[in-house]
């Protein structure tokens, strides 16, 4: 098919984490955020290699599982959520395939997995947002909310967003009418010019405790009657801190270049399995609580006996697996690159009672090096593009009997699972959680031994 072909067809099937494949001619061609039994227009955008990739113009017949009438209203815009529409256990059913797809050319046919465990909680799960700021189209009305699909610039006002609650839509709207009221410019991009940048919002599924930060250019300071404004909204949980975080940086992400309290504290507090983790603005947290509660307790029982044992949990966020396994073992060290999670992890171990954990900030690849003693076991939860290859050369050097690995991302995972495989590891159980429901995200917790 040539570049520029406009052509409708069937989806077959899905590649993760998005990637219809739509076969047409005895070619298979690729069309993102499509999904299996939907009848797609699209248009042929790239051919490489005799790869054909195709762009999604439109649905023309929802798959015989979708229901239309079901989907978030700002599914054909927001590019957050993929399978708006779609029955929770279809979800589940489509992600654990995508997981036994990418894992059986490294693992075989016969892979020990387990049936794939839910989300307690479907919708209304996301415990942090990051909006944005900027307008639907140039030149119109600001907005604030999250990327239109495929869009670099265009933002959509998703003040119904189904994976959060009422509370994180209603502080949305208020911040939104707030800034277009008095008029405060949206940060440009390109120009480098104006002032509203993110909203950055937390909240505890478990505690009900609210975090709000707003993110300007340092050209503006949030009158007394912002921290008012949100005050006076009937939530459900409690706004326990609103911070300014000032961010002049010319990247587009959320950058701390300085942060002032304009109300209450700078972090909140959430428990998991009988546990408080204070979380500040900008340090990692499994975004579902109530999956993550899930995602620890297959992790802790594939870990095992940890009585006595030296553990490193590597990739350590906040601390939050370290001080699960924690309550028996010798000690537990956690290594983690981000200096403010590092700072959280002591503090909560501190506040946990725990002193037989240690947290050091630091590459995992470089802290390694100064670790004298080795460990008897260890878990790994790295970021989503995985493990760096020369780090994962020092862990086999350690030669522990078990490792858990936790993934965010299953093609990192089957990626590192070659080079653990080829040093005598085998895979003895995995399984998949979903902790992000009507996304394309999938969490796998994999037990490695060694004999």
């Amino acid at each position: 098919m040539k570049k520029g072909t406009e052509f409708e067809g069937v989806v077959s099937r899905l590649i993760f984490p998005n990637k219809g494949v739509v076969d047409m001619d005895g070619q298979s061609v690729i069309v993102k955020n499509a999904l299996p039994g939907q009848q797609v227009r699209a248009v042929v955008n790239k051919r490489r290699g005799g790869r054909c990739e195709a762009r999604l113009l439109a649905v023309t017949k929802p798959a015989p599982e979708e229901r239309p009438a079901q989907r978030c209203p700002h599914a054909d815009e927001c590019g957050g959520c993929l399978y708006q529409g779609f029955p929770y256990e279809y979800q589940l059913a489509v992600k654990e395939q995508q997981v036994r797809d990418l894992l059986k050319p490294v693992l075989g046919e016969d892979i020990p997995m387990d049936p794939i465990c839910p989300s307690p909680v479907p919708s209304a799960y996301r415990n942090k947002m990051e909006f944005s700021f900027g307008d639907a189209q140039k030149g119109g009305e600001m907005t604030l909310g999250m990327h239109k699909r495929g869009s670099f610039y265009d933002v959509v006002t998703v003040d119904g967003c189904r994976i959060v609650d009422e509370d994180f839509r209603q502080i949305l709207r208020a911040v939104l009418d707030y800034m277009r009221e008095r008029e405060v410019p949206f940060y440009r991009k390109m120009a480098h010019q104006g002032i509203l940048r993110h909203l950055l919002v937390r909240k505890a599924a478990f505690t009900g405790e609210i975090l709000v930060d707003l993110i300007t250019t340092s050209a503006w300071q949030p009158p007394e009657d912002f921290a008012q404004m949100l005050l006076a909204l009937p939530l459900s949980g409690t706004l326990t801190g609103i911070l300014h975080t000032v961010n002049d940086s010319w990247a587009d992400t959320v950058q701390d270049e300085g942060t002032t309290v304009l109300y209450g504290r700078d972090y909140i507090t959430e428990e998991l399995l009988g546990l408080r983790f204070e979380i500040t603005p900008f340090s990692f947290f499994q975004t579902n609580s109530r999956g993550a509660e899930k995602l620890y307790e297959i992790a802790r029982s594939y870990i095992g006996e940890t009585r006595g044992k030296r553990i490193y949990d590597l990739y350590s966020g906040t601390g939050t697996i370290a001080q699960i396994l924690a309550p028996v073992a010798e000690q537990v060290t956690g290594v983690e690159i981000v200096e403010e999670a590092v700072e959280a992890a002591r503090r909560n171990a501190a506040a946990n009672h725990l002193d037989n954990c240690r947290f050091l900030a630091g590459d995992v690849l470089k802290v390694l090096d100064e670790l004298p003693e080795a460990p008897d076991l260890m878990v790994l939860d790295p970021p989503r593009d995985g493990i760096h290859p020369k780090a994962i050369g020092k862990l086999l050097a350690y030669q522990v009997p078990r490792i858990v690995y936790i993934s965010c991302k299953p093609t990192s995972l089957a990626r590192d699972l070659v080079f653990f495989k080829e040093a005598g590891y085998q895979v003895t159980r995995l399984q998949c959680v979903d902790m992000f429901p009507f996304t394309g995200g999938i969490e796998t917790v994999c037990l490695l031994t060694r004999s």
